[in-house]
């Protein structure tokens, strides 16, 4: 009843036109239940009188009502529908919404085909079990109702035959209905699975083929595959035994019918007519109950993926504003983590105890062995994560204290891995502000060292990249992601291993065009080569979580400690890459 419920909240803006569907509905189930009431009359006295005159009435008005009733039939399913369609848009808005609020802990416990299953699969099961299901369902039980009625007014004794197979039909829907939902739930997990091997096949084609393993992801995909079949036979299976039974109960009570009313008609109690009218009647009920039933089925089958949607809807939002929160204004880039701890999972600290202040316009290096907590310090400052105890204060602003927006549009990241959207170049310089002109975006991209390369694209700055600018090079796609930065602007900057996947020669560049966008800002930069932090106003080195030391390039490597000891490796690791070069 609570799904039921929270549908009927989506459905209540669209109330207008639902009750003219209602009225429709009815409109054109009465033609259902005005037919067998017309046979009565014949049978009992225009049959008997031999009335042709009155036959031709007869005759005339079905002919006009099933023409009106083709016309109520229309306006039902197409407002119906229009109801329907409008609640699934709006439940995969809300969907969507929802999935762009969560934390990034969301995106990190779940696989994208499953994100991506939310918005698509669950709701297009949504889709159909609201438009044809609900249109369906609501026809067959005015049908019902008004057929019950009618029975009632001929015959109440004789409805008491078709009463009795009631509790037996409603006990199996009930005990089917919640079997059918438990499968449904199966298939949209099972076809969620489907998306997620899918999408990471996809996304990931270069390593499947580099390493040769085509087979493999197809004995994946297969599996997964195989799995929805069973997952939907089981389904059928139900649906398969639950309509059977409900036809021979039905059966059953129109044979009972049958057989007293025959008893009654040849005592005298009824008329033929009344009798004909009464199985037409109890026709017109096994009818959609049958068909009831199967909705019901479908309907049951939806509603699973319903709870899957309600489910992401109520998922809290823990890395939201507060209700008092400030925008933060324009700031001067004064960063301070005081006693920071943080943990991604209970009872485990990634961070402990971290302590520094950075100034305006500094550049903090972060250096450490790998797994020491430098990028997640790195997602702490524009709040991917709220930290455990401590706090992180901008120009003296706690930032839990001001809203996300303000923070956020203050920060700008470069990624080690650059995303960038299957759009044209222009566009995705322009992502990093909306607002921008031409002039703008083009003077971000000569500031990142990526104008030439543009220009030399088939479309300049209209050449349409692939999915996630595989058609150009790693370097080109850093200093699109540059401009992106450049473009917006931000007093703070985050260079989280920026160069790292680079070759020397678009380090080079790539590196040059970093150096212009550091200046005057705060940066932090988490490095992989320590050879592009010589310049660094501070160097913080991590291991596990802790910050074991501080200081320029010269005074940590004078201190011959964890520095000195990771600068010597890389040190004579690049030195003999040059030896074997000259080799």
């Amino acid at each position: 009843m609570k799904l039921y419920l929270r549908l009927l909240k989506n459905i209540l803006p669209y109330k207008f036109r639902l009750f003219w569907a209602s009225v429709c509905t009815v409109c054109a189930s009465a033609a259902m239940v005005y037919l067998p009431w017309v046979i009565r009359d014949v049978v009992d006295q225009i049959l008997s009188d031999k009335d042709a005159e009155k036959l031709t009435y007869i005759a005339i008005s079905i002919i006009v009502v099933f023409i009106l009733r083709g016309f109520f039939s229309y306006g039902q399913h197409y407002l119906m529908s229009y109801v329907g369609q409008k609640v699934v848009v709006d439940l995969r808005q809300l969907a969507f919404e929802k999935i762009q609020r969560l934390p990034m802990a969301f995106y990190d416990k779940n696989k994208t085909g499953t994100i991506m299953s939310y918005v698509t699969n669950d709701v297009n099961a949504l889709q159909t079990a609201l438009v044809d299901n609900v249109v369906e369902l609501v026809t067959e039980a005015v049908v019902l109702i008004a057929s019950i009625v009618a029975m009632i007014y001929l015959d109440w004794k004789l409805f008491l035959f078709t009463a009795a197979t009631f509790p037996f039909v409603l006990w199996f829907i009930d005990v089917f209905g919640k079997k059918i939902r438990k499968s449904g739930a199966k298939i949209q997990s099972v076809v969620a699975d489907i998306t997620s091997v899918l999408q990471e096949s996809v996304s990931s084609a270069r390593v499947v083929k580099s390493f040769v393993r085509e087979d493999y992801e197809i004995k994946r995909f297969d599996k997964e595959n195989t799995d929805n079949f069973y997952a939907n036979m089981k389904n059928v299976r139900l649906n398969a035994i639950l309509t059977p039974v409900i036809e021979l109960v039905a059966a059953i009570g129109v044979t009972a019918i049958l057989w007293y009313g025959g008893n009654s008609v040849i005592k005298g109690e009824i008329t033929a007519g009344s009798l004909v009218a009464f199985l037409t009647y109890a026709v017109n009920i096994s009818n959609p109950i049958k068909r009831l039933s199967r909705v019901i089925a479908a309907i049951q089958k939806a509603l699973a993926a319903a709870q899957r949607v309600y489910d992401l809807l109520d998922l809290p939002e823990d890395i939201k504003n507060a209700s008092d929160a400030m925008i933060l204004p324009p700031v001067q880039g004064v960063v301070e983590f005081k006693h920071v701890d943080f943990e991604y999972n209970s009872g485990e600290k990634v961070l402990n105890d971290i302590n520094f202040v950075s100034k305006p316009g500094q550049i903090i290096a972060f250096v450490g062995p790998s797994g020491a907590g430098k990028s997640t310090i790195a997602s702490l400052l524009p709040r991917f994560y709220d930290i455990t105890n401590g706090a992180i204060m901008v120009d003296g602003m706690d930032i839990r204290k001001v809203t996300l927006e303000s923070l956020r549009e203050q920060v700008g990241i470069v990624p080690q891995e650059t995303l960038l959207f299957n759009g044209t170049v222009y566009d995705n310089i322009l992502y990093g502000r909306l607002d921008a002109t031409a002039d703008e975006v083009e003077a971000a991209a000569k500031a990142a060292n990526a104008h030439d390369f543009i220009m030399e694209l088939p479309n300049g700055y209209q050449t349409m990249l692939g999915d996630r600018g595989v058609n150009i090079s790693g370097g080109q796609r850093q200093r699109i992601a540059i401009a992106r930065a450049i473009l917006k602007n931000p007093r703070i900057l985050i260079l989280d291993e920026a160069t790292s996947a680079l070759d020397t020669e678009s380090e080079r560049v790539v590196q040059d065009a970093l150096d212009r966008l550091m200046v005057g800002r705060t940066s932090f930069v988490i490095a992989h080569r320590l050879s592009t932090i010589k310049n660094a106003d501070r160097i913080l080195v991590l291991e596990h979580g802790c910050i074991v030391e501080d200081g320029t390039h010269d005074e940590l490597l004078a201190k011959n400690g964890l520095y000195a000891h990771l600068y010597q490796i890389q040190y004579q690791s690049n030195e003999n890459d040059t030896i074997t070069m000259e080799g």
